[in-house]
């Protein structure tokens, strides 16, 4: 028999450990069946004690109050044969040590003896002064003595005491039996339970002598031609493995006539593994695994030898809006067909060098050479596909009967020019994507390093910006609205603005964006909205007897889609006082008409609360006034754009004009911003505009600056 350590060794060492560890096992069953043993005795004792103490003393209480009530008319007549009975009675019942009868002052009247030799003397052990004091019973204990003591009462005047002194010992000598035959059964218990643990370790040495021989004869050998069958596969010969032929009707032959079906079915899968692993599942693209390896043998080709390439990242703008709005199939059809038209784009424009991954989401990478034949370096090559991109890509896409209207951020860098590392590269280009969706999205940028630099100052804005309400350094404004029909002041528009200690006045287009980008604006949307109700109220009081003015704030599209902006308002209408229809929100129309059917929830609750909703910077988005007919809103305010150029621009005053006449057919308020001359005011009072703000009807002013304007 070979006994090399393969599986028949290894089996005979699990076998010796097993008996080594059934071995230590019987030794730890045997200490802790022992150590159970001595606490079964001691938890034995301690309850018998328990229980019989508690019996004890409720037969001892028992018994010395109907003795201290016998006693009542002897001890005040003091008849002491009278006494003397009834001590007796009870001192000749069995465990009664003594019984001691004694008057108010603790001096011993009778014993229950004949003689009575302790008669007129004080008690003076170590339980007399607790027992003569007692107002009520009194049980006291010692090592082998329970002593019950009991005032003597006629009426509530105390005239004596009786004591009885029951024996422990005998209860403690039962006590000690039954121990002992507990301790004689356990040990019985033990003695078999130890039979049994040898019997069953024999039982396993001679089952393991009858498996070895078992796992000898029809498994070590099999197992070992499996082997040598499996080492091929793991060298990645698949179609040189030879397994043995078996006519064995069992398990172990099914297992081997397997080993030749599975080496062919390893392959094929290996090959299918290895596409998958370098191919995007949705676009067939590389994948972000297989551009770093392309990008790494890129650089690697080119270093010391001069030539340029260039990483363009390509974003898709607004797409986690076709997901929320159409579902995740219509994103994923969005995506197939940009993929497809990014594919069609840098066949045509990047050249045969180039490469073409989708890194996950809605990012796409392109890498590019210089075109030798067209006499471009890589920046132009990048540029011309940089704007075919843009304009491709802007096109409408048809998705489930929609059009839907996007558009891509791409951020480009160079190498060598901007870094030398693939890391750095994708780090550069992922910089340059985000500033081209700061510049407005659907456009291009290439990457600066003052582009890092721009990074930074965005991340430490971030950081000042959280805790700068709690400072004081955040403020509100407020710009009035008039009626243009008559030039009276009916509300003004909440705005906020930033007095950094260092840098001034920060923009709002600066820090609001900030605070959208990192989630802020959660925060502070609220902190603004308590802010200006709570200020209403203060003009509602200053101005009793006249015509309550309303406050408009503005709602970001996060709060919007974060679904819980109706509860948020109601709680401060409630905590404020406002009344509902003072407080307009005002929304953008992008906000709104991105998601058509989550916003029109939203609004209906808004609006059952009684608080007006506004669209702003209405004409800019890429909705007409056909998608006012399904969200409920009650006024627009046309973007300042189309204000600015109504005097000499005929389509921004057509457009103005029919936006008016469009929404008041609708039942929709129109409000104009950014009214800054006479002729502008003039002409929207012609088309019958209904509210106006700007510089010329009056500048944002701070609180106590509009309480005087109010006077």
């Amino acid at each position: 028999m070979n006994l090399r350590y393969g599986l028949q060794a290894r089996f005979l060492a699990s076998m010796a450990l097993a008996l080594l560890v059934v071995l230590s096992l019987m030794l730890l069953l045997w200490s802790r069946q022992t150590q159970m043993q001595s606490e079964v005795e001691n938890v034995t004792r301690d309850g018998m004690e328990r229980i019989a103490s508690a019996g004890l003393r409720r037969h001892g209480e028992g018994m010395v109050t109907q003795l201290s009530e016998s006693l009542a008319n002897p001890l005040y007549y003091f008849d002491l044969d009278a006494i003397g009975v009834l001590s007796r009675s009870t001192l000749n019942q069995p465990g009664i040590r003594y019984v001691l009868v004694y008057d108010a002052d603790g001096n011993i009247l009778h014993d229950g003896s004949e003689e009575i030799p302790s008669y007129g003397k004080r008690m003076d052990d170590a339980m007399a002064g607790p027992a003569i004091a007692a107002p009520q019973l009194l049980t006291q204990f010692s090592e082998d003595l329970m002593d019950v003591a009991s005032p003597v009462l006629i009426g509530n005047e105390r005239i004596g005491g009786v004591r009885v002194g029951f024996d422990l010992r005998g209860l403690r000598n039962d006590q000690d039996a039954a121990v002992g035959e507990l301790r004689t059964r356990l040990n019985e218990l033990g003695r078999r339970q130890l039979l049994w643990v040898v019997v069953l370790s024999a039982s396993l040495l001679g089952l393991g002598v009858v498996m070895l021989s078992l796992i000898q004869r029809f498994l070590v050998r099999p197992i070992r031609q499996l082997a040598d069958a499996a080492h091929a596969i793991e060298l990645g010969h698949f179609e040189a493995v030879r397994t043995p032929a078996s006519r064995r009707n069992d398990e172990v032959g099914d297992l081997l006539r397997a080993f030749s079906r599975m080496s062919t079915s390893v392959a094929r899968h290996d090959r299918e593994i290895r596409r998958m692993a370098y191919t995007d599942a949705l676009t067939s693209l590389a994948n972000r695994l297989a551009f770093r390896e392309t990008l790494d043998e890129r650089l690697l080709q080119m270093q010391g030898a001069g030539r340029q390439l260039a990483l363009l990242f390509a974003d898709i703008d607004d797409f986690k809006r076709v997901n929320d709005t159409l579902g995740h199939d219509a994103g994923d059809e969005v995506l197939l067909q940009f993929a497809q038209r990014i594919r069609d784009s840098v066949k045509r424009i990047g050249g045969e060098g180039a490469a073409l991954a989708r890194f996950g989401g809605d990012e796409f990478v392109i890498l590019v050479e210089p075109d030798a034949q067209g006499g471009r370096d890589a920046r132009e090559v990048a540029s011309r596909l940089a704007e075919a991109l843009v304009s491709e890509l802007g096109q409408p896409i048809t998705v489930h009967d929609r059009q839907v209207f996007l558009g891509t951020s791409i951020g480009i860098t160079l190498f060598p020019q901007d870094a030398s590392g693939a890391n750095a590269l994708m780090k550069n280009g992922d910089i340059a994507m985000y500033q081209a969706k700061v510049a407005g999205k659907n456009c291009y940028r290439f990457y600066s390093r003052a582009m890092d630099q721009a990074v930074e100052r965005r991340v430490h804005l971030e950081h000042e910006l959280r805790g700068a309400w709690d400072r004081g350094e955040l403020s509100l404004v407020y710009q009035p609205v008039f009626r243009v029909s008559d030039n009276t002041l009916v509300g003004a528009e909440a705005l906020l603005r930033w007095q950094h200690p260092e840098h001034g006045m920060i923009a709002p287009s600066v820090f609001i964006d900030v605070a959208e980008q990192s989630g802020l604006i959660e925060t502070l949307g609220p902190q603004v909205l308590r802010a200006a109700c709570e200020d209403a109220v203060r003009w509602a009081a200053y101005r009793v007897g006249s015509d309550p003015l309303f406050v408009s704030v503005n709602v970001s599209p996060r709060q919007l889609r974060s679904g819980d902006l109706p509860q948020i308002v109601a709680k401060v209408l409630r905590d404020t006082g406002l009344n509902p229809k003072h407080l307009h929100l005002e929304l953008t129309e992008t906000a709104v008409l991105g998601d058509e059917s989550l916003a029109s929830v939203m609004l209906s609750q808004l609006r059952t609360t009684g608080v007006q909703v506004w669209l702003d910077d209405f004409g800019t988005g890429f909705s007409g006034l056909s998608h006012l007919r399904r969200v409920p809103i009650d006024g627009v305010k046309i973007d300042r754009s189309f204000v600015a150029d109504i005097l000499r621009d005929p389509d921004d005053l057509a457009l103005t004009t029919a936006i008016i006449a469009m929404a008041h057919s609708l039942g929709i308020i129109v409000i104009a911003e950014g009214v800054e001359r006479e002729g502008q005011y003039d002409l929207l009072r012609e088309r019958d505009c209904d509210l106006a703000q700007g510089y010329l009807l009056g500048h944002p002013l701070p609180l106590a600056d509009f309480m005087a304007l109010l006077r």
